[in-house]
């Protein structure tokens, strides 16, 4: 059951289960802010972030916070259910993780050699153009050679199986760098509209645009126009990884490949929705939309399962989920402490990069929460409708 933190008129129902005093601290911070409507909510893997913690969801009234949503603007999951099961699959997956590792650039700032590459996409979207990229040569540039490619950090491409052993294809990214540099534009100016007009916050992150102003209606189409990259950008690698994929398959499976159910989910985001007959934001950071019958993707982490979930629509946590297992500990620490030795373990018999694991080593799966007591604490808020096991692990190395 979820647990009420209060303090003054701030106000948190969390399902997390191990809250420390800072994550709890910025989480009542970020609870008083006078527009946040009724109460926010911690989901199970919550944990300490910027300004307002991991797997917070915030419902506002007038007002978003930038720093809420975060750098990686639209960041999310998808996943891709195939025809095939596990006797199509090659015994040895190196080549197959090899072509992954080709089709789909990864790391920091990594993009495709040619701008061209996911230009097409980008000029038509549907939804009217940010104006700032199209008319910055150096924006534009960015937009289009990092359009389907994955970023460094959690992002990751993997090949799984579920119960029944039918294969799926699963990957996590975002916004990449045009995202990123656009949040940072957004929540630098509102920090400067804070001090212009002498409003003290609990924390600087806390910082906001009014609905209404020409500073909200510029970080809002700015906000729609990352979300929609982002979403289009998961489509692109999800292409090019079921390429990279149908390349190693053999003649019987290659005959019958084909995709059975896509899911496409953000978990940094914001959008207007109606809670309790209001219309509010509804900020997620680090969270999925759970309304009843929604499918959604839950990770763990690069040595643990993944979830494939139906909402609930539970209205109490603004109808939503978890993002993923939630770090246990912050990436320096997770160097500090564990060997290279324990996450080869860890890996077992996947492919992966293991020439990399030095680089890797912040994602050792020990670095994040345990996923099945994460999926057990939020049973009120989605149900389980198959866990999948990864066989291929794909992810960009610093």
């Amino acid at each position: 059951m979820p647990k009420m933190i209060e303090h003054g008129n701030a106000k948190t129902l969390s399902w997390a289960a191990d809250l420390d005093a800072r994550t709890e601290e910025q989480a009542l911070n970020m609870a008083s802010m006078p527009f946040v409507f009724r109460h926010a909510a911690l989901m199970a893997d919550a944990h300490l972030g910027y300004g307002v913690p991991i797997g917070a969801v915030i419902p506002t009234k007038g007002a978003i916070m930038p720093s809420a949503v975060g750098v990686d603007i639209g960041c999310g999951m998808i996943a891709a259910k195939t025809t095939l099961d596990a006797s199509h699959l090659p015994d040895d997956l190196g080549a197959m993780l090899s072509s992954m590792e080709k089709n789909i650039p990864a790391g920091v700032g990594q993009g495709h050699a040619h701008e061209q590459k996911g230009g097409d996409v980008l000029y038509f979207m549907d939804r009217e153009p940010f104006t700032n990229v199209y008319g910055n040569a150096d924006l534009m540039s960015k937009a289009c050679s990092q359009m389907g490619t994955l970023g460094g950090g959690n992002h990751f491409v993997e090949v799984c199986l579920d119960e029944a052993e039918t294969v799926w294809i699963v990957l996590h990214s975002g916004s990449r760098g045009i995202g990123n540099l656009i949040a940072r534009r957004h929540i630098d100016d509102a920090k400067g509209l804070m001090k212009k007009y002498f409003i003290e916050l609990p924390d600087p992150d806390l910082a906001y645009f009014v609905q209404g102003t020409e500073e909200f209606n510029a970080y809002l189409a700015d906000l729609l126009w990352s979300q929609e990259y982002a979403f289009r950008n998961r489509q692109e690698m999800m292409t090019a990884a079921m390429n990279a994929f149908a390349g190693h398959l053999g003649e019987e499976g290659f005959n019958e490949f084909a995709v059975e159910t896509t899911i496409n989910c953000h978990h940094n985001y914001s959008e207007q929705e109606n809670h309790f007959g209001e219309n509010v934001w509804v900020t997620r950071k680090g969270a999925i939309r759970a309304r009843e019958g929604d499918l959604g993707v839950i990770p763990g982490s690069m040595g643990t399962s993944s979830f494939i979930v139906r909402g609930l629509g539970n209205p109490s946590s603004f109808m939503s989920a978890s993002h993923g297992a939630g770090r246990a500990m912050s990436r320096t620490e997770a160097r500090k402490t564990l060997s290279l030795e324990s996450f080869t373990e860890a890996m077992g018999d996947r492919a992966w990069l293991s020439g990399k694991a030095k680089a890797l080593l912040d994602e050792h799966p020990d670095s994040y929460k345990d996923i099945h007591e994460v999926m057990a604490r939020q049973a009120d808020l989605v149900e389980v409708v198959t866990e999948l096991k990864s066989i291929l692990n794909y992810k960009g190395a610093k």
